[in-house]
């Protein structure tokens, strides 16, 4: 795995991640002493940054698939 793969990977998890967590502020399953708890607007803050997330995850998978099927298809095929 390339680093460019990797460090997409790793900011797709963690945008994932505190998207997750900023909805469940929002939504007041995770309570606390932040200014988010409750607070609905984060619910939908924390939905748009979990999609980030998803999105960067699914494109780390397709950084390296999509150079190698150019590598594949350019290779000149056997006789």
């Amino acid at each position: 795995m390339n680093s460019r793969k990797l460090a997409l990977l790793v900011v797709g998890i963690l945008f994932l991640l505190a998207g997750i967590v900023f909805a469940l502020q929002g939504a007041n399953v995770i309570t606390g002493s932040s200014l988010m708890s409750g607070n609905s607007t984060y619910i939908y803050v924390g939905a748009v940054v979990a999609i980030i997330g998803l999105a960067l995850i699914a494109w780390s998978t397709m950084v390296g698939s999509a150079k190698s099927k150019a590598a594949q298809s350019q290779a000149p095929q056997p006789m």
